[in-house]
């Protein structure tokens, strides 16, 4: 192994580097203890000097033709600690399919979920339990991890027989820490921890609130699901209590932030829900950091049926105020026509990119391809996050 030369040289070093101490302690004279301290120096150098090669020829011996691979990878999690400082706000897969591409970027990354999800097993662990729902959570966590795919996709396999079908396994490892922490933030944590993630996944508030909606028709719809599956067109949201507070990591990250990322996802029941908490919003408010809202590539039946880009950017501004955010990204990519038929099925249409009726309003636009339109139409992570990231270093120099 070529290794006993470097235990030489370490322990050679230890011995020059104790000897010079003891002269450099003890001399009296001038140039004695000088000599003293080139010792140290030189024993100090041939102690790194040889750990260095040890480690070498262990990491030679262990993982073989890999040492360029793992430089690569210390150099990797060294830029990502010191990447930009990045927050994004929604909740379902529109943020998750973010944060897959955003974490190339930077570890500084905070996800803030919103906790207003009342369907499937989210929203039958909430009721038995009565915890906030897991579902949103689960998905950022699975997103930012970086651990082996068996361990993300142990998160996501849902049961398909028996009391436990349905429910993710994620969201029952979830639910069981919650109950053996006694907190639901102990509980994110720890998972964690499990998933090794890169960021923070923090919910927006840790009271339990219900999102309620106004229609068109004047009706009031109570519930996440309930507000989907009605499929009426929405004239304003409500949080229930409206006084709910955030929590203080949601409200730190902001305050740190230099890019804060409002979607993509669900206009109604994803990204405004979050913004509807006071402390959010009057946190945003204050923030110097870049604002920029992600417009949805697809309409959704009912909630932003027959929307375009400016619709979305309007109702979000309704809900909050003018200064919300600096910028508008948009998707100017068509959608394949197998698709499309796809999707007219279900009552979504491509968002139609308005972009100087939104330069109007005083904001700017975003535009570019980035959709990915392999078997249902989203964004493309990576596409979205280089753009997000160009924009963010553009705005910085």
């Amino acid at each position: 192994m070529r290794i006993k030369r470097w235990i030489c040289l370490c322990t050679l070093g230890i011995i020059i580097i104790t000897s010079g101490a003891v002269r450099w302690a003890t001399a009296k004279d001038f140039l004695i203890k000088q000599s003293g301290l080139l010792l140290i120096i030189g024993g100090v150098g041939a102690v790194i000097l040889s750990i260095e090669k040890i480690i070498k020829v262990f990491i030679s011996v262990l993982l073989p033709k890999q040492e360029e691979k793992i430089v690569d990878i210390i150099y990797q999690k060294r830029q990502l600690r010191w990447g930009p400082r990045i927050v994004a706000i929604g909740g379902g897969t529109g943020l998750s399919t973010l944060l897959h591409g955003i974490k190339r970027y930077t570890d500084n990354i905070t996800a803030i979920v919103t906790v207003t999800d009342t369907g499937g097993s989210s929203g039958r662990l909430t009721k038995q339990f009565n915890i906030l729902p897991p579902g949103d959570i689960r998905n950022c966590l699975v997103a930012l991890a970086e651990t082996e795919d068996l361990m993300k996709d142990l998160f996501n396999y849902r049961f398909k027989n028996g009391e436990l079908k349905g429910h993710s396994f994620g969201n029952l490892f979830i639910t069981a820490l919650c109950e053996v922490t006694g907190d639901f933030e102990e509980a994110i944590r720890k998972s964690s921890e499990v998933l090794a993630i890169q960021g923070k996944v923090v919910p927006s508030t840790l009271e339990s609130v219900s999102l309620l909606a106004r229609g068109k028709d004047g009706r009031i719809v109570e519930g996440e699901t309930n507000i989907t599956e009605s499929k009426m067109k929405i004239e304003r949201v409500f949080l229930k209590p409206a006084d709910c507070r955030a929590t203080s990591e949601a409200i730190q990250a902001i305050e740190d932030a230099e890019l804060i990322i409002l979607g993509p996802g669900s206009l109604y029941t994803s990204v405004i829900p979050n913004l509807l908490i006071k402390d959010i919003q009057e946190a945003i408010k204050r923030s110097r950091a870049i604002k920029v809202y992600v417009c949805n590539v697809m309409t959704q039946a009912g909630e932003t049926e027959g929307y375009t880009a400016f619709d979305h950017l309007e109702a979000l501004l309704k809900h909050t105020y003018p200064q919300i955010v600096n910028y508008c990204v948009v998707n100017n990519a068509p959608v394949p026509p197998e698709l499309l038929a796809r999707y007219r099925e279900e009552g979504a249409y491509p968002v139609s990119a308005d972009v100087e009726k939104i330069q109007k309003k005083g904001y700017a636009v975003i535009e570019g391809e980035m959709i990915d339109s392999a078997n249902y139409v989203r964004h493309n992570p990576q596409k979205l996050s280089a753009l997000l990231i160009n924009l963010l270093q553009r705005d910085l120099i």
